[in-house]
């Protein structure tokens, strides 16, 4: 299993963000995805995640600000950040459900 996130940045609160992540090594469009974040000093928690038949849920701080996607035809996970916060400054990662295989993450900085 590789999981390689991507679109990470520095961005301006209000601002807008699109995260990807580039599966490989096992059957992506029969396994549910999911996106973590981890911001410094905490625990990693559960932002969104989509299983293989497309029921998504949200951890209630991103639910209406963020939306998950998934295209099987690349291998690939989205995470869409809209209106994003201070609070939402983290390393973000995907994860195949079930499968405890984490990608090195892709930095999420808001700030003026």
């Amino acid at each position: 299993v590789q999981l390689v996130e991507s679109g990470g940045g520095l961005v301006q609160p209000g601002g807008s963000l699109r995260l990807s992540c580039a599966a490989s090594g096992f059957t992506f469009s029969s396994s549910g995805m999911s996106w973590y974040r981890q911001a410094p000093g905490k625990e990693r928690e559960l932002v969104a995640k989509i299983s293989a038949g497309g029921t998504i849920n949200y951890a209630d701080s991103v639910e209406g600000r963020f939306t998950i996607s998934r295209d099987n035809a690349k291998n690939a996970a989205y995470l869409q950040l809209n209106r994003l916060k201070p609070e939402d400054t983290a390393v973000y990662y995907c994860n195949v459900i079930g499968i405890a295989k984490w990608g090195q993450g892709t930095q999420v900085t808001v700030s003026s």
